[in-house]
């Protein structure tokens, strides 16, 4: 076989049109990592999310500061002008902005016009991330509607953070995180193991959330996870991970491990979470952010080096792979198609989650204008 039929093509040209991809708009009536906190201080941070211009500091107060990075005066981007004080000094007519954004100086004139002033975007601090809110009203910017991670500033669990430059769409890596089939061969030099696109699976779908679940057992563990649960050499050990999509900006990965041979109740369990928490800086470049912990060795400073520098080596090969993915799609002309297969039922799904939302919130806006 080659090329499938025409209705083959036709009908997976049809269900891709349904899902969102690199042309979907963003969706921005919802909370997403602008930084990590250790990223602002005393220096003007520029960075685009959801390609607008950002720029982000600390105030003197200690409290993190983000506005657009542009001078409403003529456009001269902010983040190269010079900080003073809490202020902002435009490098190129001097307009100086508050932490609100508001003008308070027009060194040319005596008295400052009231009508001039840039957007301030909402930030929570929560942990080690500085949440940002996009949407056009401030007034939605609830922190209830904060995607589900307390767990990165609880005690209770050991972590790491950073960060990494994703040249490829959030949805791929949203995509991506869905369906992990792709550790036994994108990652088989890390923390892949041959057994695992076998394992069985179960899946969720509905209501926003999106999750698959696969048990693989026994198994034996890669070194990223026999090391810090001695578990290495374990034939009979369990590896039971559970992706989950919550919003635009978090998926969180769970893992239990344990030697199955030991019987439950008696046996130590190791489990450890990992938010992924994408940010689109464009529609093919991406803000990565990550958090990892664990519920096991909390005190041992050892273990969290280790399994940060495995996991964030393991994380630069999805940089990797879904980069060259983006690099194919680029070429896509008419006759591209793409055919799912039986475990993207999640990230269909998903896919589909987030288009219907983008589309609406764009129906939203062309409404209120």
């Amino acid at each position: 076989m080659t090329r499938p039929d025409t209705k083959v093509v036709q009908a997976a040209q049809t269900a891709s049109a349904r899902m969102a991809d690199r042309h979907t708009p963003f969706i921005f009536n919802a909370w997403y990592v602008a930084a990590l906190g250790e990223e602002l201080g005393e220096p003007l941070l520029a960075r685009r999310l959801l390609g607008q211009r950002v720029v982000m500091y600390r105030a003197s107060t200690g409290e993190p500061v983000a506005l657009e990075d542009r001078c409403p005066h003529r456009s001269f981007p902010l983040s190269h002008g010079q900080r003073d004080g809490d202020t902002i000094v435009c490098g190129y007519h001097g307009l100086r902005f508050d932490t609100k954004g508001d003008c308070i100086e027009v060194p040319s004139q005596p008295t400052c016009p009231r009508n001039i002033g840039t957007r301030r975007y909402p930030l929570i601090e929560r942990g080690p991330l500085v949440w940002i809110w996009m949407g056009d009203d401030e007034a939605d910017a609830d922190p209830a509607l904060l995607p589900p991670v307390d767990w990165v500033s609880d005690a209770q669990w050991a972590t790491s953070h950073g960060s990494l430059a994703l040249p490829a769409s959030y949805v791929r890596l949203h995509e991506n995180l869905l369906d992990l089939t792709h550790l036994s061969f994108l990652h088989a030099n890390s923390f892949g193991t041959p057994d695992y696109a076998r394992a069985e699976y179960q899946t969720e779908m509905g209501d926003g959330v999106f999750g698959l679940q696969r048990d693989v057992v026994p198994t034996t563990l890669p070194p990223l996870w026999a090391k810090p649960t001695k578990l290495e050499g374990v034939s009979t050990a369990a590896r039971i991970a559970r992706s989950t999509f919550h919003s635009p900006a978090l998926h969180e990965v769970n893992v239990r491990f344990y030697d199955s041979a030991l019987p439950e109740g008696e046996r130590p369990e190791y489990r450890i979470r990992t938010a992924h928490l994408p940010t689109p800086e464009s529609a093919t470049s991406t803000h990565y952010f990550v958090v990892h912990g664990r519920d096991f060795a909390q005190d041992d400073p050892g273990i969290t080096d280790f399994m940060h520098e495995k996991l964030f080596a393991a994380f630069e090969e999805d940089v990797w792979g879904l980069g060259l993915q983006e690099e194919v799609l680029a070429d896509a002309d008419d006759g591209f198609y793409e055919i799912s297969i039986a475990a993207d039922g999640p990230s269909v799904a998903m896919r589909r989650y987030i288009k219907q939302r983008a589309e609406a919130e764009q129906q939203s806006k062309s409404e209120s204008r």
